[in-house]
């Protein structure tokens, strides 16, 4: 068979050159040709061999990104470096932990690992079984893997990053190369991981010949800002209502915020971000304490940026919650020998953070030597604070609604409140401002298909999402059933959203719900408890597809639930516990267990 030149994109001389190499060739060569004509078209990475039989590489590495996320930060952050290395001509593979197959490390060249670190130093849910199999004898060598880890955590608990900081060690002990050191990052993360993807980049940038894209510029049609985590919205506050009844011992806001013009989207499951401002109060016994002058200019970033000191501490700094890295730096700043001896010793400094903050500690540990400047400089930026949005977009457009416990409490002679709780209790009226923005979570979602039957497990505010969850439902035509199990302290005071529960059970929206009000009880029964006194039926929904959702407090409430789960599981299914805790495994992996806790 020739090619016909009149028919052919080829210009003739190319085309007598084709027909005089196929004459040549016989069916096997013009198989393996035409397969990698095809493979050529849709891979960067591949290599061919010149006449002097010299391997020219396009790309001659993949670089593979995995991620083990609880809020959403080291996802999105993933899903940007892998962005960048494709922009560099590379081939990147970003996935979730869960999705990707843990024999595959052996196969892996440079490998990427970008994790959180859940409650007491666990891994986050979606990081579990790569994380089990890394540290299991099935784990193989990793010989000729190049890695690097980036860990997400916050300072303020005691095992900062561990999961970080172990799969750094493990992936070294199996043999990888380290080709760019851990970075720890902090809640105020996003310069440390600046910095470490440029060393990362740099180094990668070493080892492969790259070929650079084509960039098709785009022209943008609109002036309009695009709001986000570094660019937060400024949201009017709509509605401000305590939900919880006269003489209970929580108050509990309902926030609604005005999102127009913020061009925000959002689904059910993500978080609204708040950037808080510490209390007047606060911020002025500080400075008073500390003799500083409150108009004194300090630089608050590393791009220089100036502001007056006590604005610097309302507005850009962490003051109401102590560290051990925090009081590391501070003991520099004082000859105090009482706290020169408090942080040689880790268990001394957890205790003593513990309900305390910064006014505490410059009372108990002065005099101090350093001035504003020095002393502001070791202080970590004011962290936002996630909240579970509890409104549909589609229910409310241009809206988002939250549920808020406010956080009290008396500690060391002193009443404490949270600092965005409080705020928001507080300190905020309608009419006023919040600084906000969307925080994904592809790891708290309704199915995609509404016909699937839920299962919503909370107590307290971890009810919020699942109120978004049901706004959703009642704008779609398909509502597969539903069962909300909400536990709190008492009926009459804190049954949050009592009467919308009542009007989508009345509406057929809501199928079946089953309530926990601990105190009003001599014996305090829990979400747990009517989990078990419904554990047939609870069985028989899992075993039609039903989707399970824990939000809440993790150390307690979460965990309870978690082992009733299995329990149930154990005895409806007739499973060993190895046989339980696998079949909860898969049903995680399947996305039909997900947890929001905290």
């Amino acid at each position: 068979m020739n090619l016909d030149v009149k028919n052919s994109p080829f210009d003739q001389e190319q085309t007598e050159q084709l027909n005089r190499l196929l004459l040549t060739m016989d069916d096997r060569q013009k198989i393996w040709l035409s397969g990698y004509l095809a493979a050529f078209q849709n891979s960067p990475s591949l290599a061919v061999k010149n006449h002097q039989g010299e391997e020219k590489a396009v790309s001659s590495r993949k670089v593979t990104l995995l991620y083990g996320s609880h809020t959403g930060n080291c996802q999105a952050l993933a899903e940007e470096y892998g962005a960048k290395l494709k922009e560099k001509g590379m081939v990147a593979n970003v996935l979730d932990m869960d999705e990707y197959k843990p024999k595959n490390l052996k196969n892996e060249q440079d490998l990427l690992i970008l994790t959180s670190t859940h409650g007491d130093g666990d891994p986050p849910d979606n990081a579990l079984s790569f994380y089990e199999f890394l540290f299991s004898k099935r784990a193989p060598k990793l010989d000729g893997t190049k890695y690097s880890v980036l860990a997400l955590g916050d300072s303020s608990y005691e095992f900062f990053c561990q999961t970080g900081k172990e799969i750094d060690e493990r992936l070294n002990e199996l043999g990888a190369e380290r080709i760019h050191p851990r970075v720890d990052c902090d809640l105020d993360y996003e310069e440390d991981a600046e910095s470490w993807w440029n060393g990362v980049l740099h180094t990668l940038g070493d080892t492969h010949e790259q070929v650079s894209p084509t960039v098709e510029k785009v022209t943008s049609v609109t002036d309009r800002p695009i709001y986000s985590k570094k660019n937060p919205f400024q949201a009017e506050v709509l509605e401000n209502i305590n939900l919880s009844g006269r003489g209970s011992n929580k108050e509990t806001r309902h926030l609604e915020l005005d999102l127009e013009g913020a061009n925000l989207a959002y689904e059910p499951g993500d978080s609204l971000g708040i950037y808080p401002k510490n209390e007047d109060t606060l911020v002025d016994e500080l400075v008073e304490e500390m003799g500083w002058d409150p108009d004194l200019s300090v630089i608050v970033n590393k791009d220089g940026e100036v502001r007056a000191l006590r604005e610097a501490l309302t507005s850009h700094y962490e003051i109401t919650a102590l560290t051990i890295p925090l009081l590391e730096k501070l003991a520099t700043l004082t000859e105090n020998k009482e706290f020169k001896q408090l942080v040689t010793s880790r268990d001394k400094m957890n205790a003593y953070v513990y309900g305390r903050d910064l006014l505490d500690v410059v009372r108990d540990y002065g005099p101090w030597k350093a001035g504003a400047e020095a002393f502001v400089s070791s202080l970590r930026k004011i962290p936002a604070r996630l909240y579970s949005i509890a409104s549909s977009l589609k229910a409310n457009p241009d809206e988002v609604h939250l549920t808020i416990g406010t956080v009290r409490y008396d500690s060391n002679g002193r009443k404490r409140t949270g600092v965005c709780s409080g705020q928001c209790a507080e300190r905020t009226e309608v009419g006023d401002q919040l600084s906000v923005f969307v925080q994904k979570n592809n790891n708290f979602k309704l199915p995609d298909d509404p016909s699937i039957p839920i299962i919503m497990i909370g107590a307290g505010t971890g009810v919020a999402p699942y109120r978004s969850f049901l706004e959703e439902r009642e704008e779609s035509e398909r509502q597969g059933r539903s069962w909300l199990f909400f536990g709190e302290q008492h009926f009459v005071t804190d049954f949050l959203y009592q009467v919308e529960w009542q009007r989508w059970l009345k509406e057929g929206v809501l199928t079946k719900m089953d309530v926990a009000f601990s105190r009003d009880t001599s014996e305090k029964v829990y979400v747990q408890h009517r989990l078990l006194e419904n554990q047939k039926e609870f069985y028989q929904w899992l075993a039609s597809g039903a989707y399970v959702y824990v939000c809440g407090d993790e150390k307690y409430m979460a965990k309870d639930v978690h082992h009733t789960i299995l329990e149930i599981i154990k005895e409806e299914g007739k499973y060993t516990e190895e046989e339980a805790e696998e079949y909860l495994k898969e049903l995680r992996k399947a996305k039909r267990y997900q947890r929001d806790v905290y």
